[in-house]
């Protein structure tokens, strides 16, 4: 039988919906979408590239609230309601994650929770 954890920290945003911020099982973390919303507000951050930042700073935070870092999600996925801000996506995460990078998907959708602008979802391992 496995070890089921929820992981949860006041560093992101809380759950605006009926899900937890991520869910541990052995030595798999799955890491719910992030969206910009900034933890200590609860309110969107202003243009694209501010709403990536706080993305992958709210994943972080659930990371290191799972016991890892960004250095442990091995595979990512992105939502962008404009998919021209790709590029954008790609100089901001080389900030966060470093060689070699997670397996990933980019994906275009109609909108996003809050009128979101982006959001990332992942899993990541931990070996204890």
């Amino acid at each position: 039988m496995s070890n089921k954890t929820i992981i949860q920290t006041p560093d992101a945003p809380a759950a605006i919906g009926t899900y937890s911020q991520a869910v541990r099982v052995d030595h798999t973390v799955y890491l719910s979408g992030q969206i910009g919303l900034d933890p200590s507000s609860m309110q969107m951050v202003e243009g694209i590239e501010a709403q990536i930042h706080r993305v992958f700073q709210n994943l972080r935070a659930v990371t290191i609230a799972a016991g890892g870092s960004m250095d442990d999600v091995v595979k990512l996925n992105i939502f962008l309601t404009d998919l021209g801000n790709f590029a954008k996506v790609n100089e901001i995460m080389a900030t966060y994650f470093h060689q070699p990078y997670p397996a990933r998907a980019a994906v275009g959708v109609a909108s996003l929770p809050r009128g979101a602008l982006v959001e990332a979802d992942g899993v990541m391992y931990l070996q204890d």
